[in-house]
């Protein structure tokens, strides 16, 4: 996987922790271990490409893997592996527990700085509090729609 061309939020940076700090070998590590909920789940491979582009009904069809993925430890690498690999690997599909249009919602935050975990913390609140199926489970900042 190359990542030339491909910017790195926070690149530089003599402190990088979490997973903007991991290499893409690293990341691909954690996403293939044994910790990630989606090795050998049993998870029809469908489940995680929804055929829809449309999010509320992309995070339908991809339920079964949406609900694995939240309580993911590995999560966040995993969406941080997708975000750097936009334009190859990481576009489609279920990543770090969200369909392809809720990343490309907070992927222009990403791009700028914020960590996948600043992005996906809020994720989280918003899931719990009071998410309607029409709003998904993305920052209100990133949300477009």
């Amino acid at each position: 996987m190359s990542t030339a061309g491909v910017p790195r939020p926070r690149e530089g940076r003599q402190a990088r922790q979490g997973p903007a700090g991991l290499t893409d070998r690293e990341l691909v590590a954690h996403v293939t271990s044994p910790r990630a909920l989606c090795t050998g789940a049993g998870v029809d491979p469908d489940d995680w490409f929804p055929i829809t582009a449309e999010a509320a009904k992309a995070r339908s069809q991809a339920a079964r893997a949406l609900a694995l993925c939240a309580a993911c430890p590995v999560r966040a690498e995993c969406l941080e592996l997708s975000l750097r690999h936009w334009n190859d690997i990481g576009q489609h599909g279920v990543w770090g527990g969200l369909v392809e249009a809720d990343r490309r919602c907070i992927r222009e935050q990403w791009l700028t700085g914020a960590s996948v975990t600043e992005l996906l913390w809020p994720v989280e609140a918003t899931a719990v509090s009071s998410r309607s199926p029409e709003r998904p489970a993305v920052p209100a900042a990133g949300w477009h729609g």
